[in-house]
């Protein structure tokens, strides 16, 4: 940002740089700006050189000649003749150092005529050999090229028929044309004063073009400039003079937004607002941006204004706002960057070669376009967000969309300001409102806005229309144009910045405090955790989520948050920081509201005012004047120079400041002095001395390696080292992240056992794996050869599928590849009957090739990535895919992180502790894509069904949907089907139609498998189906739990299962209900309290995180096991060989009350209404047309009074039931008052859960 600025300079310009052609060394072709020689000599590049630099060297600001020379003339020297357009074009860049400070630089180029014959002849020679070259091709009859080596027509040839058309277009004739060169001058500052370095150069050059020579040689201005000219304190503004007028700049105080002095209008008016937030949206989320213009200052103007828009928060990657045409291999950075790149007007986009465009943000600035990647998220509150913008821009009467003629000729509408229009009341076609402006009229932005207006219910009669106050207040000291400048910016950039006071303004409580000394926490800087994100996101509105979450996850908030931590008081703050909390403080102290209440009621910013205010306050009174320049200590005849031309200065006089120098010397007026101090201390000057400093640029570091490409010399192996550092980098990025999945996800898992807090939510899981995915995406376009498609992942996958498709086609008739064959008779045990699938990479990928849903590429590699990761197999297919080194040798270069072996090998290592873990991040996505599932159902080995003459069917049930009644073949007992993705499964109702002489079956299990992802579910019975057998039960309702493919793997890689008590016996599901063990009434209780435990911390997850409700509901030791265990305790048995249900004595209950009901003994009412309820419900169950069973209907009555909360008055109920007493021996929990009063306690915690159900379950009941 403008305030890491660069030096301990009080100067407002460091140097004074000439660049141009060097006559000496004659024209040199520049090969590394990539043009083909095919193009002619007048457009083709040439090297330029730097001439010459005043002062030789600085000691804060070292000379960098080889960036200030690719930087000033990035294209090099340019030739034009005198038919051509030679119009001055200023624009200006930005070095970043290695430790992050910044220096700028503006430059005006200009054409100058070419003295040296040398030069001329030299041209004339290239054209004649080009014309030659022209004439072979026109006139050779045309061969028939193999398409490999078509080469590109030159534009200028295709409506070129004849050569003497050829050579009056774009030609060059020494005899008769002059040839001009371009020249350049430029301002190295320590501060980007834009406005003033433009008119200090541009009346530098008038100097030498005008007929009357300036009043002082120029050597005297430049002088000035660099010597004279100190840079205005903080919150004060400056005067000097130029050659020809007074030159103003100013500086915004320590409390306002950091100095910023580029034009946001243009930016506007390029883009459109809709596509300059969407640009923003994408520089939040850390994606690469490469911005696309012919014109350098365009470049400069997007870069800078986004990345200043951002405040508080700063760009933390590569910042390169104009790539010098050598430097295009950094297009290929594996890393996030901001980079412009110099369009030559004459190719579109679809030309353009780039590395990887996965995750990348095209602006094609000059038409007007943008494209985004995928799933990019909303920014918040969006909508509100572009009209608050468009209110100020229709202020100031511009439209908010991009508008092609106005970047042409903006410069007659500038002046135009919709509040002259307003008061001018002969104007017909205004009516008093801004929006029916002339401009505007059929506006689809505007038309919208509108319609969201009339929502909003703001009155667009009152929109609040500037008064130009220029008019009234002649006082102010810049040109009008200026001052419009800044009003529109500082306007902008409140909106922006309210926009983060309003998203964070409780951010700092949700800041984590390192507990150790600041050395040890840099140390072990990766491990921390420096906020607490999850609490964050679960304050904010569920809209601002996908953002958010994504947001939280970069470098710029993390380093944010560091240097928060690292700055204990005020004095201690980063501008930035500074200015964002104090208004933050405002913000708290304006809404009293309780912090943690979010709501996403949009709040307007209403501190535009004062802020427009200090700036005119500044404008109208000049707080400083510098010295006017005077003439210099110089030989006679010095400083004459030939009209036209601009002229090498003396160096003696410009090589060192005056000694006697006010405000250099000690005798500096002391506040001076004092501001400059505290102006650098505020913004980290000193940085070789300031701890601190070295600190938080360690902190920013952490996360990128590389800051910024050295614009210095371009050997092979300074390249090879840089590459290097990206391959180091993205090992580092591989570890860290696949870390803080891990820890995120092992964290939620150790909350599911009962152990610490849970943080991790699904939109924040989302967020991790899509950043993986996009880590992966930039892995695999490191160092390609050619690039295909915007996949680099999915481009290799094609190509490996394509090999391996054309080994593999020998004739082999094994049926489909992926399933493994089982003739053989099935056997029963569980494990055999179900084999695990074939790990097939091939097989994975045309599962994500069926999907019809997924269109693009880079949605395939994700879908791809997301469903290895879920069959834990994203290691296992990589390093596969990597073991083809024919394949890798000719996709990718030799410094490819692909082909660094070590690197590689640790990268798959990382990432393979996914194993250990459980995804679902495909099945939870891809929720409605067609899946082949598989059922087998296994009988009892002890009865086998071989006599079974029923017919079975089945019902699956998923979190997403459920299947419907399915026929089971009887004589297989397996079934594959194909349906919309179920989602985790749950239950499975399961029965038959009782036909046939012998419909008695003892099922063991069922079995289901997921024909994509593999997981296979299972579905433990061990109970009969049949009439009069076991409860008489012809469907049993089944919860399933998920099995790992080798129980031996299972305590090793899996995580630990969803249910399970710690110190709870497991239950033997036997044939005989007698052969149960029997618990003790301490381990009943036990059983009651974790079952509804279960529930309870079901219910303080975050939604997306919630398990199966119906698993703690019915599963392995869930509430109805607890309750089945209370009603068994001390149950008479009345004869050895007959079961008696607990719904036996619930029907006895049950008749019991309503024959107390009808006799009307004395109770009261609530006794009455619970009795009412609980007859209610049993009629109910019973009269449902279901053969579910006695213990269905005992598990079908739990779960609704579960569901309606009135488990708690059934138990107190019966307790005190007299059927109680005849059935249940004196020992009885439910006879035991202190128990009973516990166990009612224990179920009135359910009360504040609102429990719904699974349909499966509740079927047929009409409560």
């Amino acid at each position: 940002m403008s305030t890491g600025f660069s030096s301990n300079s009080c100067r407002f310009a460091d140097y004074f740089v000439i660049c141009g052609l060097d006559t000496e060394s004659g024209l040199e072709p520049d090969e590394l700006s990539g043009e083909n020689f095919e193009q002619s000599p007048l457009r083709r590049t040439f090297k330029s050189k730097v001439l010459a630099h005043y002062p030789e060297n600085v000691e804060w600001n070292p000379f960098d000649q080889d960036a200030v020379g690719m930087l000033c003339m990035p294209k090099g020297l340019s030739f034009r003749t005198q038919t051509d357009t030679r119009e001055p074009q200023f624009h200006s860049f930005i070095i970043t150092r290695e430790d992050g400070s910044r220096t700028y630089g503006f430059t005006l180029t200009f054409f100058e005529e070419v003295t040296s014959k040398q030069i001329c002849s030299a041209m004339q020679t290239l054209y004649h050999m080009h014309n030659a070259e022209q004439y072979d091709i026109l006139h050779t009859p045309p061969t028939p090229h193999s398409p490999g080596d078509r080469r590109p027509t030159p534009p200028q040839l295709r409506a070129a028929p004849s050569l003497s058309r050829l050579q009056r277009f774009n030609s060059y004739d020494i005899s008769r044309d002059t040839l001009y060169v371009s020249k350049c001058i430029c301002l190295i500052t320590p501060m980007a004063f834009a406005h003033a370095c433009k008119r200090v150069l541009e009346q530098l050059h008038q100097a030498v073009t005008s007929p009357q020579p300036p009043p002082l040689p120029l050597e005297s201005y430049v002088y000035n400039v660099l010597y004279e000219v100190p840079l205005p304190p903080a919150g004060r503004s400056l005067k000097f003079s130029g050659v020809y007028g007074p030159v103003l700049c100013q500086r915004p105080s320590t409390a306002e937004l950091p100095l910023f002095d580029f034009p946001l209008q243009e930016v506007f008016e390029l883009l459109g607002v809709e596509n300059v937030l969407q640009l923003f949206t994408c520089a939040l989320l850390e994606i690469q941006i490469l911005l696309y213009s012919q014109h350098y200052q365009r470049l400069m103007t997007v870069a800078e204004s986004i990345t200043n828009l951002m405040f508080p928060f700063q760009w933390q990657h590569v910042y390169v706002p104009i790539l010098p045409a050598s430097l295009l291999h950094f297009l290929d950075a594996p890393v996030p960057y901001l980079m412009g790149l110099h369009s030559n007007g004459q190719d579109d986009r679809t030309k353009l070669e780039l590395p990887q465009e996965a995750n990348l943000c095209f602006v094609d600035i000059d038409n007007h376009f943008i494209e985004l990647p995928e799933d990019l998220p909303l920014f918040p509150n969006k909508l509100e967000f572009i009209q608050e913008i468009s209110e100020i821009l229709l202020a100031f009467g511009m439209s908010p969309e991009a508008n092609p003629q106005w970047s042409k000729g903006h410069s007659k509408i500038r002046g135009f300001r919709s509040a002259d229009m307003v008061s001018d009341k002969r104007n017909g076609n205004l009516a008093g409102s801004p929006l029916n402006s002339f401009l505007l009229r059929e506006n689809q932005t505007i038309a919208r806005l509108q319609a969201l207006v009339k929502r909003t219910g703001v009155s667009l009669e009152k929109l609040d229309v500037k008064e130009d106050t220029s008019t009234k207040d002649s006082k102010v000291q810049c040109e009008e144009e200026e001052l419009k400048m800044h009003q529109l910016n500082i306007r902008v950039r409140e909106v922006f910045a309210n926009r983060f006071t309003q998203m964070f303004s409780d951010y700092e409580v949700f800041v984590i405090q390192p507990s150790q000394d600041k050395e040890s926490w840099f140390s072990n800087r990766d491990q921390m955790q420096n906020f607490d994100k999850a609490s964050f996101l679960s304050d904010q509105p569920e809209p601002y989520l996908p953002f958010l979450s994504r947001f939280l996850e970069t470098q710029m908030f993390a380093s944010f948050i560091d240097s928060k931590i690292l700055c204990h008081d005020d004095e201690d703050k980063e501008h930035t920081l500074r200015v964002f909390d104090s208004r933050v403080d405002k913000i708290r102290m304006l809404n009293i509201r309780t912090p943690t209440l979010r709501t996403s009621m949009y709040q307007k910013c209403t501190n535009t005012d004062e802020s427009e205010k200090a700036i005119e306050m500044r404008l109208c009174k000049i707080d400083h004047t510098a010295l006017h320049p005077h003439l210099l200590d110089m030989k006679i005849g010095q400083g004459r120079y030939e009209p036209g031309f601009f002229p090498r200065l003396q160096s003696d006089v410009l090589s060192t400041g005056p000694t006697s120098n006010k405000w250099v010397k000690r005798s500096a007026p002391a506040q001076w002095r004092r501001r400059d101090r505290q102006k650098q201390h505020a913004e980290h000057l000193y940085l070789d001395n300031d701890q601190r400093e070295k600190y938080i640029q360690e902190a920013r570091n952490l996360g990128t390696t590389l800051r910024q490409p050295k614009l210095s010399n371009l050997s092979p192996s300074v390249i090879a080292q840089t590459n290097w550092k990206f391959v180091e980098g993205l090992l580092k990025e591989c570890r860290n992240k696949t870390k803080r999945m891990l820890v995120e996800k092992m964290g939620r898992e150790a909350v599911e056992l009962g152990h610490g807090e849970g943080s991790i939510t699904g939109v924040e899981e989302n967020t991790l794996i899509a950043s993986l995915c996009d880590l992966l995406e930039r892995i695999w376009s490191h160092g390609l050869q050619v690039k295909q498609g915007k996949s680099a992942l999915w481009s290799h996958l094609l190509h490996y599928q394509e090999s391996k498709e054309k080994r593999d086609a020998t004739p082999a008739g094994l049926g489909p590849p992926g399933i493994i064959h089982d003739t053989e008779r099935r056997k029963s045990d569980a494990s055999c009957a179900m084999p695990p699938l074939k790990v097939s990479l091939i097989q994975d990928m045309r599962h994500i090739q069926n999907i019809s849903e997924i269109k693009t590429d880079v949605g395939k590699a994700r879908a791809w990535v997301r469903l290895s990761m879920e069959k834990k197999l994203l290691s296992r297919h990589l390093k596969q895919l990597l073991s083809d080194h024919e394949l890798n040798k000719k996709l990718y270069k030799r410094y490819a992180f692909l082909r660094c072996d070590d690197e590689k090998e640790q990268f798959l290592y990382h990432l393979l502790s996914f194993n250990a873990v459980d995804y679902f991040c495909f099945t939870n996505v891809f929720t409605t894509i067609m899946i082949p599932y598989h059922v087998v159902i296994i009988p009892s080995k002890k009865l086998g069904g071989s006599m079974f003459t029923a017919n079975p069917w089945v019902c699956v049930s998923g979190e997403l949907a459920e299947t419907g009644v399915l026929q089971v073949p009887k004589n297989t007992l397996e079934i594959t089907f194909e349906c919309q993705n179920l989602g985790k499964l749950t239950t499975i109702q399961m029965g038959h139609d009782n036909a046939g002489l012998y419909a008695k079956w003892l099922v063991e299990c069922v079995m289901v498998r997921n024909g994509i992802t593999g997981h296979t579910y299972k579905f433990p019975c061990g109970r009969w189906l049949g009439k009069g057998v076991d409860d008489g039960s012809l469907e049993r309702i089944l919860v399933g739990e998920l099995v790992t493919n080798m129980e031996s793997e299972e305590r090793m890689c899996r995580t630990p299962p969803m249910q399970q008590s710690p110190g709870m016996m497991r239950r033997f599901v036997t044939i005989s209900p007698n052969s149960k063990p029997k618990l003790n009434t301490g381990q009943i209780q036990e059983g009651v309290g974790e079952a509804i435990n279960g529930i309870v911390k079901h219910f303080h997850k975050p939604e997306k995180e919630r398990g199966s409700l119906i698993l703690l509901l019915c599963g392995e030791y869930g509430l109805v096991w607890a309750l089945e265990q209370v009603f068994q305790h001390g149950f008479k048995s009345p004869r050895l060989f007959k079961n008696v249900f607990i719904w036996d004595f619930l029907e006895k209950a049950q008749v019991y009350f309503e024959s107390a009901e009808q006799s009307q003994m004395t109770q009261d009412e609530n006794w009455q209404m619970r009795v009412r309820h609980f007859c209610h419900f049993m009629r109910a169950i019973n009269s449902t047309p279901r053969n579910i069973g006695k213990d269905g209907k005992f598990q079908m009555l739990v779960c609704l009074g579960a569901r309606d909360h009135l488990l708690h008055h059934w138990i107190a109920l019966l307790a005190e039931c007299p059927i109680t007493a005849q059935m249940y021996e004196d020992t009885a929990l439910l006879k035991d008052h202190s128990l009973v009063n516990s166990l009612i306690r224990v179920l009135q915690t359910l009360q504040e859960f609102n429990i719904t159900l699974e349909a499966s379950l509740v079927k047929g009941i009409g409560i």
